[in-house]
């Protein structure tokens, strides 16, 4: 069973930074997919970066060059560094995985931008 704990959520400043960790638990030796999502009050949520198993990066438009997704996978954790914060980027962040056809997801962590 895969388990994922994210972290390293808070309260940052418009302009700031704020690194994310996801650590994984379990086998993930035939992961196709790991990726951060998030989901502000009130909305859908929605794919915010994903590494593929080629290592391949993916990223949305509202976040391409100030978010960075990395894994290592000897530590089995996947990363998510944001810099250039905005406002509008306060949601719950979620880490994600995609396995045999299967999502999983961890509880979230709350990323919140304001003076």
């Amino acid at each position: 069973q895969v388990q994922l704990v994210e972290s390293g959520g808070g309260l940052v400043q418009p302009g700031g930074s704020l690194r994310l960790s996801c650590a994984i638990s379990g086998s993930i030796s035939h992961v196709y997919t790991m990726g951060w999502y998030r989901q502000a009050p009130g909305k859908q949520r929605e794919s915010v970066a994903e590494i593929i198993s080629s290592g391949r990066t993916n990223y949305a438009d509202s976040v391409k060059g100030r978010f960075t997704i990395s894994r290592d996978n000897a530590e089995k954790t996947v990363y998510l560094q944001m810099s250039s914060l905005r406002p509008e980027d306060t949601a719950v962040y979620y880490c994600n995985v995609y396995q045999y056809g299967q999502d999983y997801w961890g509880q979230g962590t709350q990323v919140t931008v304001s003076s």
